[in-house]
């Protein structure tokens, strides 16, 4: 798992756009989090496109090359959790090598790599930003699966493939970025070979969420603008949505619900010298290096304010998982029917 150095946070921050554009891209993505929900999901692309331009970096210093939450067990450490997270879900699929397998929503790869070398498989990542494509084509290159794995840029809602070409098809922490989550499916149930599986963990709210608690709603609207998402959906509506677009469940879970440790975990630590750029102490020396690398201009305008609202995010998932109104990991596995 690499880890990006403090210079290259500060050169990442933007992605492709130019370093006097990233203060103007902060604003207007705040403003669509600040407007109504429609405007949200009409401008989906450029809200996504835009928080994935100024997050990416911040992803890359803390994570590493994978962005997501494992299902933690005990003893384990984050990158651990991490591997064995993806494995689950390749082991889920039944992947055979020399498969045709599709990721959909990639970010910069990291489970793509984990995932082709551990299944030894092809697998073509779909991911609609720029920059997360290109950190992931020379992630590729570095780990030595270019020659096995490739990119698209695309939005998922209109895929740029023929229908039944994917021998199986997964979404880690993703799809949660779809305006309408049947669209998405639809998709997804196109380009899949009948017969064949779909995995994917989703981000959703828990039925102990009362859209009538002014907490709850504080709580959805925190991850949301925190995590450039539209709107969050609850299991239930996945699962129709599921169905809907024409697939047989095989099973689905919540898989947060009696895990041995919580998955907010690595958020909620004080210190981990394991995972300590997302502990609370290690945020706090990130957002003084962020503060100074703004002031002498190499990090651009604004990256303060990225980082805040990433801080919103990690406030608004710890309370939501210790609340129970939130789960990152609502897992399902569906077959497209022969």
């Amino acid at each position: 798992m690499s880890k990006a150095g403090a210079l290259d946070l500060a050169a990442g921050v933007g992605g492709k756009m130019e370093k006097k554009d990233v203060l103007n891209a902060v604003e207007k993505y705040e403003n669509y989090h600040g407007g109504e929900e429609e405007d949200k999901n009409a401008n989906y692309t450029d809200m996504v496109n835009k928080y994935y331009d100024l997050v990416t970096s911040f992803y890359e210093f803390g994570w590493g090359e994978s962005f997501h939450f494992p299902h933690i067990g005990k003893g384990e450490s984050l990158k651990e959790s991490m591997k064995r997270h993806e494995h689950f879900i390749a082991l889920q699929l039944g992947l055979k090598p020399g498969q045709k397998v599709l990721d959909v929503g990639c970010g910069i790869g990291g489970p793509l790599r984990e995932i082709a070398r551990f299944s030894l498989t092809s697998v073509t990542g779909l991911n609609n930003n720029e920059y997360q494509i290109s950190r992931g084509k020379e992630l590729n290159r570095i780990a030595e699966v270019d020659e096995t794995c490739e990119f698209v840029k695309a939005d998922f809602m209109k895929m740029p493939f023929n229908d039944n070409v994917f021998d199986a098809v997964y979404a880690i922490d993703a799809t949660c970025h779809a305006p309408d989550a049947l669209g998405c499916y639809k998709e997804i149930y196109r380009v899949l070979k009948p017969g064949q599986h779909f995995a994917a963990y989703e981000w959703c709210l828990t039925d102990a969420f009362d859209a009538n608690n002014l907490e709850h709603q504080r709580i959805k609207k925190e991850i949301e603008i925190g995590d450039g998402l539209p709107d969050i959906r609850s299991t239930h509506q996945c699962l129709e949505a599921l169905k809907h677009a024409g697939f047989e469940v095989i099973w689905d879970k919540d898989l947060t619900i009696g895990a041995p440790v919580p998955w907010y975990s690595p958020l909620e630590s004080q210190f981990s010298l394991a995972s300590f750029r997302l502990t609370t102490v290690g945020l706090f020396f990130l957002r003084y290096m962020v503060k100074a690398l703004e002031c002498v201009g190499i990090a651009p305008k604004g990256s303060q304010r990225v980082l805040s609202f990433l801080e919103r995010a990690r406030a608004g998932l710890v309370e939501g998982g210790k609340k129970e109104i939130f789960t990152p990991m609502y897992f399902f596995l569906v077959r497209k029917p022969l």
